[in-house]
C-alpha cells in the first residue's frame, strides 16, 4: 500500500525463520535471536509502508510531513511516515534492538553511523510498473537501487570493503511494492488497461519485480523479504472509487491483487532456484488484512471501511491535513487515512502473519 490520490486520488537457513520474526513480530516486545545469529542492519525498499521519509526531499505532491500523519509518533511531529504512528520499519529495528528508528537515505541529516544499520531508499507512491511513479513524480525502483550503489560506496569508504560486505551478507532486505502498480496505475488512472489485460498487466508486474530482485541480489543482498499485495478493492479510498454507491470491496480489484500474488510468488520461488545463495520469502499478507477487515470486532476495531482523517472516504497525503480533521480515538480504526493502517492496525497485522508463518521456518 502507498499513496497516490490528489487528482485520483516489503546467515543460514536460521535467518529466514528471523527474516520472518523481524517484519511479523509487533513492536511490543523483543526478538530473542537464536544463538550465533547476528542481524546487523535493516534496509527497505519499494512504496509508503516502508518510506521513512525520502518524498520529503523531492518534488513530488505524495508527501505526508504535516499533521494530523505522525500526530502519535515521537511526540507528534509529523515526519513524512504514512500514519500516525510506528511503521512495519520502525516495528523491525525495534524488535532487533538496532536503533530506534529507520531514516531515510535522502535525510541531510543522516548520520555516518547510520549506515552501518540500515535505511530506507523506498518512495511513496512508486511500484514495479515504470509508470506508476512517473505518473506522480516520486522515485522509481531503479533509482532506488542506484541510490543504493552509492550508499554501499558510502559504506565502503566508512567501514572498508570487508566489513561492508559483511554487512550487506547479514542484514534483512524489505521489499513492498506493487499496490500502487494496481490500484492507481491499472485501475484508477487507468493508462495501462489501454494496453493490457489484467493477466497482461499483472505479468508486467511480476517481472519488474523479478528483475529488481536480481538487481538486488547482484548488489550484495541475500535475505530477502518481498510483500504481496493487499486486498486493495477494500481500501476505503478504492471502496470510494471502485466500490459503488455502497462502498462495498470491489471484487475485480481483488481477483486482480490475487492473480498479482499468484505470479509473484511463483516468481520468488524460480529466482529462489537460481540465486543460490540467497534465501527469498514471499510475504502473503492478503488473507491476514482481509481477516481484519472481515472480522473486525474479533480485532478490537470498530471501523474498518473509512479511515480516521477526515471523512475517511478519500483523504490520503495533502487531503489528510490539520484541517481535514481526525476521528477521536484512532485505535477504533484499522485505517489511519484512506490507503494506510493505522499503528494498531499493522501491530495486529504483523501479529496474524507471525501466527500464520512462523512454525514454517523453526
Amino acid at each position: 500500500m502507498s499513496c497516490f490520490c490528489l487528482v485520483f486520488l516489503s546467515r543460514k537457513i536460521i535467518l529466514v525463520h528471523v527474516l520472518f520474526l523481524l517484519f511479523v513480530a509487533s513492536c511490543k516486545g523483543k526478538v530473542q535471536l537464536p544463538e550465533n545469529v547476528t542481524v546487523r542492519a535493516v534496509f527497505a525498499f519499494g512504496d509508503s509502508i516502508v518510506d521513512q521519509g525520502n518524498n520529503n526531499h523531492i518534488a513530488t505532491v505524495v508527501k505526508c510531513n504535516f499533521e494530523p500523519y505522525g500526530k502519535d509518533f515521537m511526540g507528534g511531529k509529523p515526519t513524512g511516515r504514512f500514519s500516525n504512528a510506528k511503521t512495519p520499519s520502525v516495528c523491525v529495528l525495534d524488535e532487533l534492538g538496532i536503533k530506534e528508528l529507520m531514516p531515510a537515505y535522502l535525510d541531510p541529516n543522516l548520520q555516518a553511523e547510520d549506515l552501518k544499520t540500515g535505511v530506507s531508499f523506498a518512495s511513496g507512491a512508486t511500484g514495479f510498473d515504470p509508470q506508476t511513479p512517473a505518473l506522480v513524480s516520486v522515485i522509481p525502483l531503479s533509482t532506488q537501487l542506484d541510490h543504493f550503489r552509492e550508499y554501499i560506496g558510502k559504506l565502503k569508504q566508512l567501514v572498508g570493503e570487508e566489513e561492508a560486505n559483511d554487512i550487506l551478507r547479514n542484514s534483512v532486505f524489505l521489499v513492498v511494492a506493487g499496490s500502487d502498480d494496481l490500484a492507481n496505475t491499472y485501475f484508477t488512472v487507468g493508462i495501462r488497461r489501454l494496453q493490457y489485460d489484467v493477466n497482461g498487466y499483472t505479468d508486467l508486474m511480476a517481472a519488474g519485480a523479478s528483475e529488481f530482485i536480481q538487481e538486488l541480489y547482484k548488489l550484495g543482498a541475500r535475505k530477502i523479504a518481498i510483500f504481496g499485495v493487499p486486498p486493495i478493492g477494500c481500501l476505503p479510498s478504492q471502496r470510494t472509487l471502485g466500490g459503488g454507491k455502497s462502498r462495498e470491496c470491489s471484487e475485480e480489484y481483488n481477483q486482480a491483487a490475487q492473480l498479482a500474488n499468484t505470479k509473484l510468488s511463483a516468481a520468488i520461488d524460480s529466482l529462489s532456484k537460481n540465486l543460490l545463495q540467497s534465501k527469498l520469502v514471499f510475504v502473503d499478507i492478503y488473507s491476514s488484512l482481509l481477516d481484519l477487515i472481515v472480522n473486525p470486532q474479533k480485532h478490537g476495531f470498530e471501523v474498518v471501511d473509512r479511515g480516521c482523517c477526515g471523512t475517511g472516504n478519500i483523504e490520503v497525503v495533502i487531503l489528510c491535513n490539520k484541517y481535514s480533521g481526525t476521528c477521536e480515538d484512532d485505535t477504533k480504526y484499522l485505517f489511519w487515512d484512506s490507503y494506510h493502517p493505522t499503528e494498531k492496525g499493522y501491530r495486529i497485522l504483523v501479529d496474524q502473519i507471525l501466527k500464520k508463518y512462523v512454525n514454517s521456518f523453526i
